[in-house]
């Protein structure tokens, strides 16, 4: 019954709804009861309060700029960081460049840190100057590596630049006037490199590597004058090359000597290329015994063993171009050594005692050297030489080719003693007579005190490129390795 209900008041509806609004309304239902109430208003909602305004957050202040350290970036600046350059030498660290701004700086700066590189910004701007009173410029202690770069050192009691007991050093671009004993000094040092210096003024060596052996060593593109020696080398050899270098206007140019006043001796395997030695008279320089002894000599070897002196221009001097002679050594400290300890390394050799008996003087003879493809004049003894006086001359094993001479001491030396196949001739025709040099001390031109001999202003000498951005280049890598195939005998100077 309710189902049937239902069904016809849906029906009743549907009909209703169907109508036209024209349409009278059903029998029965009410316009009123067709039409639905409209819901109840109902109130807006109560407005709430916006919520409080909260103060802004209270601004902080910026971060204060804090300065890094000084030498943060691995740059010591002298003097805007750093008051003196031995200061930021102390604070630098291993790969560290102490870069020295232009100034007079009156110090002796020792350095025993390994890999940090000191360079001024201006080679002639930046001036050690020892003012006669400090002993040298700056000395590397056994530290391994370091660099020294683009200054100049004057007025020291001893060196310029000295290294001393250290693996891998270098000094390029230093200008070295007026020290007391030498300019850039390498002593007990190994694979190093000497490279676009200039050293004047000093009584012993404008530049010096000494006691080692292999040394490993090159100096290269130097200018040494108005010294007692342009170069020394007592004790020094193997894989040592000096090259396009230039010795002039000093008492003798080069001088590689054996002696046992330092060890690693003798002075061997020394190769000297492609340089120009002229002039070596200079009688007014300041000057040590030898250099007064071996004055007028551009290439000279007291005493050294196994050396290769090839393609150098040499002129001009008051005995001989290039000499092979013998090196009286009183006073001695062993006996000599036999040749099949030529070849003993230098670190084996310092562990060695000496012979319990030593002799009081020690002849050494200049033995097994090759002289060839030199371009030599002007000498007024003779272009080229030998000489042997404990030994036969034709004995000792030196030999000659190649070279443009015009006289020579024996007289036709390439002949007697070639470099290539079986020579010839008499050994006794214009000998060279050395022991005369003895004699000749007694009147040469004496020392002039290095502090007061009138020595030339350097010439203009060339800046280490981009010195203030450059980055450091520690001298841990230093290879020699010369094509002596490719070198050529220098041009003549205008």
């Amino acid at each position: 019954m309710k189902r049937k209900l239902a069904v016809a008041l849906a029906a009743v509806l549907i009909l209703a709804a169907c109508g036209s609004n024209d349409a009278a309304p059903a029998a029965g239902i009410s316009t009123a009861a067709a039409e639905t109430e409209a819901p109840a208003v109902t109130d807006a909602p109560v407005k709430t309060d916006a919520p409080a305004e909260t103060d802004a957050p209270v601004a902080t202040d910026a971060p204060v700029e804090t300065t890094p350290p000084a030498g943060a970036d691995g740059v010591l600046r002298v003097p805007n960081e750093f008051g003196a350059i031995q200061e930021a030498v102390d604070a630098a660290a291993p790969g560290d460049l102490v870069l020295v701004s232009p100034g007079t700086y009156n110090e002796a700066v020792n350095v025993v840190t390994d890999e940090i590189t000191i360079r001024g910004t201006d080679r002639a701007g930046v001036v050690l100057d020892g003012e006669f009173e400090l002993d040298n410029g700056i000395r590397v202690l056994g530290a391994k590596g370091v660099v020294v770069e683009n200054l100049t050192t004057q007025n020291y009691t001893s060196n310029g630049v000295f290294f001393t007991s250290a693996i891998g050093y270098r000094a390029s671009y230093v200008t070295a006037i007026r020290n007391g004993d030498y300019g850039i000094y390498a002593f007990d040092s190994i694979n190093g490199q000497i490279d676009n210096s200039y050293g004047s003024g000093s009584p012993d060596a404008g530049f010096y590597i000494g006691q080692c052996f292999p040394c490993d060593s090159i100096v290269d593109n130097v200018i040494a004058e108005h010294n007692g020696l342009g170069y020394s080398g007592t004790n020094s050899g193997g894989n040592l090359v000096i090259m396009n270098s230039t010795f002039r206007n000093n008492r003798a140019g080069i001088v590689p000597n054996s002696g046992s006043y330092e060890l690693c001796y003798p002075e061997r395997d020394t190769t000297i290329v492609s340089n120009i030695v002229h002039s070596n008279n200079q009688a007014d320089t300041p000057a040590i015994d030898v250099a007064i002894l071996a004055m007028g000599n551009g290439i000279l070897a007291p005493g050294g063993i196994d050396n290769t002196i090839t393609k150098n221009l040499v002129f001009n001097h008051d005995k001989t171009g290039i000499g092979l002679v013998p090196f009286l050594e009183e006073g001695a400290n062993d006996d000599m050594p036999t040749p099949d300890e030529w070849e003993i390394g230098c670190a084996e050799q310092r562990e060695e005692p000496p012979a319990d008996e030593i002799p009081g003087t020690l002849l050494w003879e200049a033995q097994y050297n090759r002289v060839t493809l030199n371009d030599v004049s002007d000498s007024r003894v003779a272009d080229i030489a030998v000489e042997g006086v404990g030994m036969a001359t034709e004995e000792l094993g030196n030999c000659w080719g190649g070279n443009i001479f015009t006289t020579s001491a024996p007289q036709d030396l390439e002949n007697l003693a070639p470099c290539e196949g079986q020579g010839s001739g008499d050994w006794t025709l214009g000998v060279l007579n050395v022991l005369t040099w003895l004699v000749d001390i007694e009147t040469a031109p004496p020392s002039v005190d290095y502090k007061d001999a009138v020595i030339p202003d350097p010439p203009e000498l060339p800046n280490m490129p981009d010195a203030e951005t450059a980055p450091v280049d520690p001298a841990t890598n230093i290879i020699v390795d010369v094509d002596l195939d490719a070198m050529v005998v220098p041009d003549m100077p205008v």
